[in-house]
């Protein structure tokens, strides 16, 4: 078996030493799968070269106006979204239409929710990932930097 130097071994982040950033991406117009798989490279660190799949490397992400996302084809009159209550009989089906209404932001969340890991890490990574229905959000203090997706 040949030796491997230190040199040519792939460095591993440790979680001290990942460096985050905040960003704030406007949804308006966008399309809603498209979105949501970017954010989830983005709050995953995939499109860093310091990418360790077993840290939360990812940045953290504000995304406003959610309440204007755009959905393709007919999704907007045939998706439904389903919750189960765990008890006999209490799956309840909310069509994309109802949910825009009610809960905008609900709307991306799941998509990126589904992007994600099914883990403590990315549970972890999905608190890193702030939605407002509206253009406002209260998270100035952070600095973000505005990211054209």
């Amino acid at each position: 078996m040949p030796i491997i130097s230190k040199q040519h071994r792939t460095p591993s982040l440790k979680k001290e030493q990942a460096q985050k950033a905040w960003y704030v991406v406007d949804a308006e117009g966008k399309t809603l799968g498209r979105l949501a798989s970017e954010i989830a490279h983005r709050l995953r660190g995939k499109h860093k070269p310091t990418f360790t799949p077993n840290v939360d490397c990812g940045d953290n992400i504000i995304v406003v106006n959610a309440a204007k996302i755009a959905v393709t084809g007919s999704k907007e009159s045939q998706k439904e979204y389903f919750h189960h209550s765990r008890y006999p009989g209490g799956m309840t089906v909310t069509p994309l239409q109802e949910m825009r209404k009610k809960h905008p932001e609900r709307i991306l969340y799941e998509a990126v929710k589904g992007m994600l890991p099914k883990s403590k890490l990315g549970a972890e990574m999905l608190t890193h990932f702030r939605i407002f229905p509206g253009a406002e959000h209260n998270l100035g203090a952070q600095k973000p930097v505005k990211l054209e997706l």
